[in-house]
């Protein structure tokens, strides 16, 4: 089991950045597939992206394409989710997620991820 611990959520501005920060303890993360969810209140949670352990490949979910870019630094168990341009409709807790590397993964399935953080807010005020 690896523990997750989600920072760098905060209140922004429209249009305005964050860098949310997923680190990890207990296991090493270079054999693991992350993703990042989030939710609103009265919403399901949704995937937002994922990164694969091998190749570092990257996913995203339509409505965050082209502005949100999620990275990991194995050598600091630690992965990152840059949000730019945001939007009040960003606003949300996000989660950090991780499944260890077997079998098929479909990475926007949450129900595939065993290990989760607490989560972070986001809030994006027009």
């Amino acid at each position: 089991q690896v523990q997750l611990v989600e920072s760098g959520g905060g209140l922004v501005q429209a249009g305005g950045s964050l860098r949310l920060s997923c680190a990890a303890s207990g296991r090493t993360l270079s054999r693991y597939n992350m993703g990042w969810f989030r939710q609103a209140p009265g919403k399901e949670r949704e995937f937002v992206a994922a990164i694969s352990w091998s190749y570092s490949n990257t996913y995203y979910a339509d409505s965050v394409k082209g502005r949100f870019t999620i990275s990991r630094d194995n050598a600091k168990n630690t992965v990152y989710l840059q949000m730019n341009s945001l939007k009040p409709e960003d606003t949300a807790v996000y989660y950090c997620a991780a499944v260890y590397s077997s079998g098929t993964w479909y990475y926007n399935n949450r129900n595939q991820y065993h290990d989760w953080g607490q989560g972070t807010q986001v809030t994006v005020s027009s």
